[in-house]
């Protein structure tokens, strides 16, 4: 008896426009420097990100807090997904020496989703920005933070120390939600983007990856719910497969689509619009601020 042989569909091969350049520069080599010599945890760097070498250069940098497992196992992600690690108390004050030592302007933090705390790592979350304002008073702060399952209290811990920009990424549009973020909910990542502009939030943002097999009238009416929201900031990059076992690339944009992206995203009125294929969440975070 013959085994059936099934054909997978081929990998779609990058094109031209998605070639990145080694970071260099006398900034990044310094940086990268202390961040081997002090063991400091970037996700610039765990996550090989492009945009390394430039966003360093002009002082901005990620630090992931409250581990590297997640409890939610989304199909784009690469961090791991699993039972996370006890809470480590002193990562407040480990953070901003870090940013301290990075001589950091504008730092960006980000975590994995803790649904297994009962406060869902939101304490740790604010002691951290409190920890980074004492140690680093100059340097400014965007928290790209999880839902929270939605529950105000764990957000008013965000919004009570407050953050300069607050975060929290939509990643794809409606239809493909429920496939891409498995434990998330479209209306409710919504729900907290209105929740943090009506709570008195200057500066709201999010973030939406293209190529998962969207059409551009639903990339449009995300931008427009986003708006109907307030939010201030939209990026808009290309989904790029972490491995074999994450959802394929189904699709790469072209540079003239992600600019037309962003240009009816400024006609929607938002303040900033970082559209193209290498734009991530945190790319030219520091210029948000204006």
């Amino acid at each position: 008896m013959e085994t059936a042989v099934v054909d997978r569909p081929k990998p779609t091969p990058k094109p031209k426009w998605l070639r990145v350049k080694l970071p260099t520069g006398k900034k990044y080599t310094e940086l990268r420097g202390l961040v081997d010599k002090y063991d400091l945890h970037t996700i610039c760097t765990s996550g090989s990100c492009p945009n390394m070498g430039e966003c360093w250069t002009e002082g901005t940098a990620t630090f992931m807090i409250l581990g590297n497992i997640c409890t939610r196992s989304c199909g784009f992600c690469g961090v791991k997904t699993g039972r996370p690690e006890t809470v480590d108390w002193a990562e407040p004050e480990k953070v901003a020496r870090s940013i301290k030592l990075m001589e950091i302007k504008h730092a960006v933090i980000t975590s994995v989703d803790r649904d297994d705390l009962k406060d869902m790592g939101s304490i740790i979350w604010a002691e951290t920005v409190k920890a980074i304002r004492r140690m680093n008073p100059e340097t400014t702060l965007e928290t790209l933070i999880p839902d929270f399952q939605g529950i105000t209290k764990h957000i008013d811990r965000i919004i009570d120390v407050h953050p300069e920009v607050v975060s929290h990424n939509m990643e794809t549009v409606k239809r493909l939600t429920r496939e891409v973020r498995i434990q998330a909910k479209y209306e409710r990542s919504l729900d907290v983007l209105r929740y943090l502009k009506e709570r008195g939030i200057t500066r709201t943002k999010s973030g939406i990856m293209l190529g998962l097999g969207e059409t551009e009238t639903e990339v449009i009416q995300t931008l427009e719910d986003l708006r109907k929201v307030g939010l201030d900031i939209v990026t808009i990059g290309q989904y790029l497969q972490p491995s074999k076992k994450h959802l394929q690339v189904k699709e790469f944009i072209t540079p003239e689509q992600f600019k037309k992206y962003e240009e009816i995203g400024l006609e929607m009125g938002f303040r900033h619009v970082e559209s193209g294929a290498l734009v991530r969440s945190s790319y030219k975070a520091q210029k948000h601020l204006t």
